[in-house]
């Protein structure tokens, strides 16, 4: 390895274990993220993709979760316009379920709970002369607009490892950690790689961003015992072709005080979601059920003029929370704030219990401050005010950045532009660097992906499969033919692979 011993070691790959390894490597502490798998393949790219106070939190009275996530909301959308972006949503009025006052104080304390400065605030509208109210069936002549932000959530979680390897922290994907032992003071952790082969590595502290798998490693993977346990809960989302051509997008209330969120989605496509129960299966692997299928179709088929069915769906994603267990009857309820449990009789290891997407910068602040104290190292609060890479656009305007982009590569093709603009934000030009037309791309593997996207992929973004690129890096999958992932596949291991020994560590130093 690159040191004798690390100042942290943060076991996790997903959004919190990356945005705890950038605030820390931002600090200057020497840092190693393990990830047995790929950085965000699990919980973190199974969102409904906002960034959103929780505006149904509010009914459940959790106000000091729901003003810090609102807080969180413009901090986050300041540091990536590329990745991120303002959505408004409507919120049709059904007279049978909430009654008019309380939305309209829901949504009053929604816009005052926390300051605004880039998100307009919430109004009712006429659904029969809005655009958004066409696709609506005729009852629904009465509604609420209110705000929060979209959020491509991989490539967060992939954008936070890059700033952490940028701020010098080694990032290693496929790399499981089975076991940690205290040593003179120091954690002795062994990791093991895809094939099987140890390697030992020492910290001075030790940070479970583990997820679902959280009281898991406790148990079987360290010599201290968890204080805490999680609450699974599996939350499934169906992809349908688009519904509705605006970019507005809704939230429907339901009968069982649940909402169901219908959001525009890779231009061509509707995102509906998302379902709340309890699991007791391997969060590795959760499944979309038939129950869950009907239900994610009923909810807009009560809104919608177009109906749809299981027959309509495209694509479908179930992913794992790992909700702070309370006592709350109905998985839909359960908290959704996190807990940050210490053990430090030697060395620190520190557990995360719980979270959410939206609060996972403050989460990891919080978390490395709380290491820090046992390390004496001084507090340094930097990633407020911090660009995530590719976020510095021209005057922070992602209109502004296409529009420059398309004067400098005049041969890229629109569509293509866009694309790399979202995902790649002004490392763009990073990606593009000596080219001067679409020759220079090298070769088109697939429709739209090119040689040198991949390679930078590889190189820059830890990426070494086809799932890897076309689900998480992108969402190519939903626009190509059957058999591709298998035809990338197969010229990734002829390309690539063929020269990646030590390829965790060759992509941590890349």
């Amino acid at each position: 390895m690159q040191r004798d011993c690390y100042d942290l070691l943060v076991v996790g790959g997903g959004i919190n274990g990356c945005g705890i390894a950038r605030d820390a490597a931002g600090r200057g502490w020497s840092v190693l993220l393990a990830e047995q798998d790929d950085l965000a393949s699990h919980t973190s790219s199974a969102s409904t993709k906002l960034i959103h106070g929780g505006l149904r939190y509010l009914e459940q009275l959790h106000f000091g979760l729901v003003r810090k996530a609102l807080e969180e909301r413009e901090v986050l959308l300041a540091s990536a316009p590329h990745i991120m972006w303002p959505l408004r949503f409507v919120v049709p009025h059904d007279r049978h379920l909430r009654p008019l006052w309380l939305i309209r104080a829901g949504l009053f304390l929604y816009d005052h709970l926390a300051k605004r400065r880039l998100l307009p605030a919430s109004q009712a509208t006429d659904l029969r002369q809005h655009v958004a109210g066409e696709p609506l069936d005729s009852r629904f002549a009465r509604g609420f607009i209110y705000s929060d932000v979209w959020v491509d959530d991989a490539r967060l979680v992939v954008l936070s490892a890059r700033d952490a390897a940028e701020h010098g922290a080694t990032i290693l994907t496929g790399a499981r950690c089975s076991r940690l032992t205290r040593t003179d003071g120091t954690w002795c952790a062994t990791l093991l790689d895809r094939s099987g082969a140890e390697q030992t590595v020492r910290a001075r502290a030790v940070i479970n961003a583990t997820g679902p798998w959280v009281g898991q490693f406790i148990r079987e993977a360290t010599p201290v015992t968890a204080a805490r346990q999680v609450r699974l809960v599996k939350g499934s989302h169906i992809i349908v072709p688009r519904l509705f051509e605006h970019r507005f997008a809704y939230l429907f209330q339901n009968a069982d005080r649940r909402v169901v969120f219908a959001l525009p989605y890779e231009r061509q496509f509707t995102l509906i979601g998302t379902t709340d129960l309890d699991y007791a299966g391997d969060p590795a692997s959760p499944r979309i059920e038939a129950a869950e299928v009907e239900y994610l179709c009923a909810t807009p088929n009560r809104y919608f003029r177009q109906q749809i069915t299981r027959a309509d769906v495209r694509w479908s994603y179930s992913g794992v929370r790992p909700l702070l267990a309370d006592e709350s009857r109905d998985a839909s309820g359960v908290t959704r704030d996190y807990a940050l449990d210490i053990e430090d009789r030697e060395a620190p290891l520190l557990s995360v219990f719980g979270g959410k997407i939206t609060t996972y910068r403050k989460l990891a602040e919080d978390a490395v401050d709380r290491v820090a104290r046992r390390l004496q190292r001084p507090r340094v609060h930097w990633t407020a005010r911090a660009m995530l890479p590719g976020g510095d656009l021209p005057l922070g305007s992602f209109a502004v950045f296409v529009r420059a982009l398309a004067r400098q590569y005049p041969w890229l093709p629109p569509t293509l532009r866009h694309r790399y603009a979202r995902a790649y934000g002004n490392r763009t030009e990073r990606l593009l660097q000596g080219a001067t037309s679409v020759a220079g791309l090298g070769e088109q593997v697939l429709p739209n992906l090119y040689e040198r996207e991949i390679e930078y992929l590889h190189r820059f973004e830890w990426a070494r499969s086809a799932e890897d690129i076309l689900w998480r890096r992108s969402k190519l999958g939903l626009h190509l033919p059957p058999g591709s992932a298998r035809q990338l596949d197969t010229w990734l291991a002829r390309h690539l692979h063929s020269s990646s020994a030590g390829f965790g560590l060759a992509q941590a130093r890349g």
